[in-house]
Order: C-alpha cells, then sequence, then structure tokens
C-alpha cells in the first residue's frame, strides 16, 4: 500500500514556500500598479506633467482629453494591463487550485494591491489616477464574460451621454447586479469586493458629481462651433 502521508518536513516546505510566492505577488503587484502611465507618457512624449492639466488626473481620460487619442490609448491599455497581470500573478505561479474560492481570493487581494498602487504610486510621488482602467482588468482577469458585459455598459452609456465618469459609474454599479443575478462565483469575498468597487468608483467620482450636477462636467468629445 503506497504511503500518501506528506512528511511534516515537506509541509512546511510548501507552505513556505506558498507564502514567499504571494509576499513576491503582492510586491509585484504594488510595483506594477505604481507604473504612471500617464505621468511618464507626458513628460517622454509632450514635456507635460498631466497632473497639472485638465482635471488633474493621472488616468487614460485626462490623458486623452490633454494629449490626445495617440498617447491615451496606449495609456489606458497599459494601466489595463496592470490589474490584469496582477490579477493573474496568482494563477502563474499556482497559488491555490484554479477557479477555486482561494484563488479567486488572492487574485482579488494582488488586485487590491495593484489598484492602490495606480492611486498612490511609488514613482510618481503618490499622486496618481482614480484607477478605474486598473480595476476593470483586475476584473477582466477574475470574471472576463461578467466585466466584457459591464464594458458593453460603458460603452453604451458613453456613447448616449459622450461623459466618461457618468459612463464609468453607471458600469461599476452594474457589475455588482449582474454578478449576483447573471453570473455567480464560489467566492463570498469576490461578491463584496464588486459591491467595494461600485462604491468606491462613486466615491472617487464625487467631484465628477459635483460638476455634473451643476452642468459643468465636460464630454471627452466637444463639438467645434
Amino acid at each position: 500500500m503506497v504511503n500518501l502521508i506528506i512528511p511534516s518536513e515537506n509541509i512546511l516546505i510548501i507552505l513556505l514556500m506558498n507564502i514567499t510566492f504571494l509576499i513576491i505577488s503582492c510586491l509585484a503587484a504594488y510595483l506594477l500598479g505604481s507604473l504612471p502611465t500617464a505621468v511618464w507618457a507626458g513628460k517622454l512624449f509632450h514635456n507635460i506633467d498631466v497632473r497639472e492639466h485638465g482635471s488633474g488626473n493621472a488616468g487614460a481620460t485626462n490623458t486623452i482629453r490633454v494629449l490626445g487619442w495617440k498617447t491615451g490609448i496606449p495609456v489606458l491599455i497599459i494601466d489595463l494591463a496592470k490589474g490584469w497581470i496582477a490579477s493573474m500573478l496568482p494563477i502563474w505561479l499556482g497559488l491555490a487550485d484554479e477557479k477555486s474560492a482561494l484563488l479567486i481570493n488572492i487574485q482579488i487581494l494582488t488586485g487590491i494591491i495593484a489598484i492602490i498602487g495606480h492611486i498612490f504610486p511609488v514613482f510618481a510621488g503618490f499622486r496618481g489616477g482614480k484607477g478605474v482602467a486598473t480595476v476593470f482588468g483586475v476584473l477582466l482577469a477574475i470574471q472576463p464574460l461578467l466585466t466584457i458585459s459591464c464594458i458593453g455598459v460603458f460603452l453604451i452609456v458613453f456613447a448616449i451621454t459622450g461623459i466618461v465618469s457618468v459612463s464609468s459609474m453607471t458600469a461599476g454599479v452594474m457589475f455588482p447586479v449582474f454578478l449576483m443575478f447573471i453570473f455567480d462565483t464560489p467566492s463570498l469575498t469576490f461578491k463584496f469586493f464588486s459591491v467595494v468597487v461600485a462604491v468606491a468608483l462613486i466615491i472617487t467620482h464625487r467631484k465628477n458629481i459635483e460638476r455634473l450636477m451643476k452642468g459643468e462636467e465636460k464630454k471627452l468629445f466637444r463639438k467645434n462651433n
């Protein structure tokens, strides 16, 4: 009969390796999130700091508004990729069984750390963006179909309003709604996280909400008179 008992020293080694890989994932996630794409692109190609122009936000929307699409779209893609890669690290490092609640929870952890890095980037004086694109990257890694559905909501609302803030908040609010009633997940933490994301997007857009109420929120595309 084959002995299936794992020696205690081997269990300790496996545990230490998992902890090590988890720490590496968290550190890498923060450094990824801290890459100030908008700031670097502005200074490298236009010799300006986007945080000193437009809305003052170091994100893709303000980059597009201040520097144009040719600079803004790559910034958007990279910011999204930061969140996606951060949440894929636990899978690539084999920190838990695929599609398990534990794996999803670890993905949420590394994703949140990447988002924090984007908002408070160590490479840009801890003055970053709102993290919307990075949030979508995290969600895309964890729930691709659900995230694509929310991106669809974003595009529809944007086509109607032309306002990025309204589109972002609407898509964010619809995320937990879609998750609860259409899609599913084995992780209760992910359900809670979806609600937190929706609330956080509204909180981080409070200035936009104030401008909306005053009728002062600008559309991304402005018609020429």
